[in-house]
């Protein structure tokens, strides 16, 4: 209840800031439902439900065009969890600034929309339910064709009781017509705990991956709404000091995605040898995979998206299956003064 209190008072503090000195005032409100449903036990792998709903508010303000602070909170509450409320808010504050093509984060941000593109080799799809904000930072530069960025994430702060952990991306695509390439990469940084001198304590591990592809965005050529296909390699890197030297498993990893009208299916292969990525995909362990979705749209409207998709994945000997809904709705407002 503490922690609510205070998060209470900040929004009235910043409203009042807003409306007394920001020329640019608005809101924003996301709210993000999902029934995740994984049942991975043939391949013996962690099967679990996941369901729940997270709303995130936010406010900002801007004395121009160029720089924005938001506020505001992320609050998750999963079906019959006994946790308090409290225990499940986590902060939003960042500063924005966007000019000529820049477009610069600092803070507790919200991933949705930044790292999407990441293949679940490299960032798995769960981080989106218990991790929604980076804490860190964020550049992205781009143009008409193309567009760069590099980040930080800072997961985790390094004291007597915890470990050190940080996450670095960078990431980038280049189009030429419906020719494109793109790239992903990230590196996790896991190290001990402060003046440590435990003998059995875990050493630091770096770990990673790179991926590399090329593809067509076949979309204004067919009579699909969407077709892209894409295929490239990936290379994973990790290393646990003075355990193991550097390791590179490497592989194949091909897409296809089409959609028409509210119907799509999606197909990933992974072909090569396993990967043991920090905040991958657990099922890129497998020397071969393949994850087929088929899924629907029924819902689409300003800012609403519902959708349900039924997963299947493919590794030697097994076939699991996963069947998911979720539901997006963003929704806000700018308030203008009058100069």
């Amino acid at each position: 209840m503490r922690t609510l209190k205070r998060l209470s008072l900040t929004f009235f503090t910043l409203l009042t800031c807003a409306h007394s000195y920001a020329q640019d005032f608005g809101w924003n409100v996301n709210f993000h439902g999902f029934a995740d449903n994984r049942e991975y036990a043939k391949s013996g792998r962690y099967s679990q439900s996941i369901l729940g709903v997270r709303i995130a508010p936010e406010i900002n303000l801007s004395l121009d065009s160029m720089h924005f602070l938001h506020a505001g909170a992320n609050f998750l509450h999963e079906f019959g969890s006994k946790g308090t409320a409290a225990e499940q808010v986590i902060p939003t504050i960042y500063y924005n600034y966007k000019h000529d093509g820049h477009d610069f984060y600092i803070g507790m941000f919200p991933r949705k929309d930044l790292l999407n593109e990441y293949p679940r080799a490299l960032l798995n799809d769960t981080l989106s339910y218990y991790r929604p904000n980076i804490e860190g930072m964020l550049w992205r530069y781009g143009g008409r064709h193309f567009h760069q960025q590099i980040w930080i994430d800072w997961t985790s702060r390094q004291t007597e009781t915890e470990r050190e952990q940080f996450m670095v991306g960078i990431s980038g695509r280049v189009n030429l017509n419906a020719l494109y390439l793109a790239h992903h990469i990230t590196l996790w940084h896991d190290a001990g705990r402060k003046n440590n001198t435990d003998v059995n304590e875990m050493p630091v591990r770096d770990n990673g991956a790179t991926a590399l592809k090329l593809g067509l965005d076949l979309s204004p050529f067919v009579f699909l709404d969407s077709l892209d296909i894409s295929a490239g390699g990936i290379i994973g890197y990790d290393r646990l000091r003075s355990i193991y030297d550097w390791r590179f498993p490497k592989g194949f990893l091909g897409d296809l995605y089409a959609e028409y009208r509210k119907i799509f299916i999606a197909n990933t292969l992974y072909a090569g040898e396993g990967l043991d990525v920090g905040y991958g995909d657990r099922f890129y362990t497998a020397n071969f995979y393949n994850r087929l979705e088929l899924g629907w749209k029924p819902l689409q409207y300003k800012g609403l998206e519902g959708k349900f998709t039924l997963s299947f994945h493919f590794t030697p000997g097994a076939l699991d299956n996963q069947q998911q809904f979720t539901l997006q709705y963003n929704l806000g407002r700018i308030y203008t003064k009058r100069r």
